[in-house]
């Protein structure tokens, strides 16, 4: 089986650049993310989910930066083939409303939302984030 979803790395910059996470409930922490709904185009199940996830509901994307990670995982005795699209999403919301699909959520500085983040795949998906914001090169794509 395959499953395809989208997710969000989510920052709001103040004094400081902040990225949100979530605590899932199988004790790990990972960014907003769900899988793509028949008919939604990819930055759509992005919007979607994280208003769902967070109650964030205003969110720019950042052009240029799109990201794929792919992994297996088990359910109901089956493997199952995953690939996640993540995008680059900045805020000026703070509160969040977290769903009844996580435990709770922390809004972090780089160094600290590094060491938070579970999986491997989601700690290089942040490296790039960060690398892509401090860029000068994304400056000229608008």
């Amino acid at each position: 089986m395959k499953e395809k979803s989208c997710g969000a790395v989510i920052f709001r910059e103040i004094k400081e650049r902040k990225y949100l996470l979530l605590h899932y409930p199988h004790e790990h922490w990972d960014f907003p993310k769900g899988n793509i709904e028949k008919g939604e185009k990819e930055e759509e199940t992005v919007a979607r989910e994280v208003e769902e996830e967070t109650g964030i509901k205003k969110i720019k994307f950042i052009r240029g930066f799109k990201e794929k990670i792919s992994y297996f995982y088990r359910s109901k005795g089956n493997l199952i083939s995953k690939e996640v699209i993540f995008f680059l999403v900045e805020t000026k919301e703070k509160d969040v409303k977290i769903s009844f699909e996580h435990k709770g959520f922390e809004w972090l500085n780089y160094e600290d939302a590094l060491k938070r983040l579970t999986f491997k795949n989601a700690k290089e998906i942040l490296k790039k984030s960060e690398s892509y914001l401090n860029s000068s090169l994304r400056k000229f794509i608008k």
